[in-house]
């Protein structure tokens, strides 16, 4: 059965809202009693939410974009075996966590990730010479990269346990490599490309010099991952040094965005492109939480506190990643999207991150938090799903209700 696009694509997002249902659970842990186990749930919410939402969004977008569409009996072919994969998980996690058929779905997926991007490689249309591409190539090798962590934790818990410092270095490494270079270069190359699509031009020099310290920052940053087992010196200077070519790389990007800045406003809707000035700050921020823990004393603080984790790891998945994807699917015809349902999930989403990071900050200064705080949590945090759920909604009349959804 071949599945058009944008049915695709609410796919992806009612994976999202799965997701997000599971995040308010997760929060509902210390009110009340959960007939679930919190670890279970953990892994569940997280698979689901990057392979997910986010995995079958991105791609979804790459297909429509970038592949010939000559060849859609064989991609839909790939995309009803990884839906397999992704339902197998979200059956199985819950149950059993790390065992034999969550373990085969998830190696299943990654199988499947390594058959797309050959399908990309020798199905798509572009200019190998066009940024756009290169950004789109160079994230499908870092999703291929990230996947030596999964791999080696398999390893990992047979010969040295889940409680080595190995086994948190392969989840980190997979981390890094998913959310620093498969989500941030994917993003950026649909960027280019609704540039590219606009007609909006970037000094090829710029956009090159940007491209190669990114590339290079990547790399380096993923050594700030280790620097809560104090490694040696070389680790450290390794680690600052991806930083700061990381600012570097920040600074050249922000040039870009001068150099364009009033095109861009003229061709894109306010909301839109207010929107995206949003998804910039907290890009900055986010680059910038990170260098900071190229400082030992952060290092280590992060370490201890796993509410500026969550904080940073939501800031990225739900602010820069989301919302870019909401953008995306909504510019290139795939989602319809109302400023209500957006001004609500932003509402929830801003207000979740500012008391998380407000609990790991009275954690730090060992002050008391306030007077039901994890009740006021869940009230914030389940404003995210509503507003998924109201996308979801406004969108499955429009795509479903057309016969010819399905060939």
């Amino acid at each position: 059965m071949l599945l058009k696009i944008k049915a695709q694509s609410f796919i992806s997002v009612t994976y999202f809202l799965i997701a997000a249902f599971l995040g308010v659970l997760l929060r509902l842990f210390p009110v009340t009693n959960v007939d679930a186990t919190y670890k279970f749930i953990v892994h569940t919410h997280s698979h689901i939410a990057l392979l997910g939402w986010v995995y079958i969004a991105l791609t979804s977008l790459i297909y429509h974009l970038f592949i010939n569409k000559n060849v859609s009996k064989k991609y839909s072919v790939l995309f009803w075996i990884t839906q397999v994969t992704i339902l197998g998980m979200l059956v199985s996690f819950p149950i059993t966590r790390y065992a034999l058929f969550s373990i085969i779905f998830s190696t299943l997926f990654l199988i499947c990730t390594y058959w797309f991007y050959s399908f990309f490689r020798k199905h798509h249309h572009c200019s190998k010479k066009s940024y756009s591409y290169q950004f789109i190539n160079t994230s499908l090798l870092f999703l291929v990269i990230s996947s030596i962590g999964p791999w080696a934790l398999g390893v990992i818990m047979k010969t040295l346990g889940n409680t080595s410092t190995l086994y948190k270095n392969a989840i980190y490494f997979y981390l890094h490599f998913q959310y620093n270079g498969w989500f941030i270069f994917c993003l950026l190359g649909l960027f280019i490309f609704l540039l590219e699509k606009h007609k909006i031009l970037i000094n090829k020099k710029a956009i090159s010099l940007f491209y190669k310290l990114l590339v290079l920052s990547c790399c380096l940053t993923l050594f700030l991952s280790f620097l809560w087992i104090k490694p040696s010196v070389i680790i450290y200077v390794i680690a600052f040094l991806g930083s700061v070519l990381q600012l570097f790389a920040l600074f050249k990007f922000q040039q870009i965005l001068n150099s364009i800045k009033l095109d861009l406003s003229n061709k894109l809707a306010p909301f839109t492109y207010h929107l995206l000035q949003f998804i910039y700050i907290l890009f900055v921020f986010k680059i910038v939480l990170q260098a900071f823990t190229a400082i030992p004393l952060f290092a280590e603080l992060v370490s201890q506190i796993i509410d500026f984790v969550i904080g940073y790891l939501h800031l990225t998945f739900l602010g820069i990643v989301s919302l870019s994807l909401f953008i995306f699917l909504k510019e290139f015809g795939l989602l319809n999207l109302s400023k209500f349902w957006i001004r609500i999930y932003l509402l929830g989403f801003i207000l979740s991150e500012i008391l998380i990071f407000y609990k790991g900050f009275c954690n730090w200064q060992q002050l008391s938090i306030i007077n039901n705080y994890y009740v006021v949590l869940v009230t914030v945090s389940a404003l995210i799903p509503i507003a998924v759920l109201g996308i979801c909604i406004q969108n499955f009349k429009a795509i479903f209700s057309t016969p010819q959804e399905f060939q």
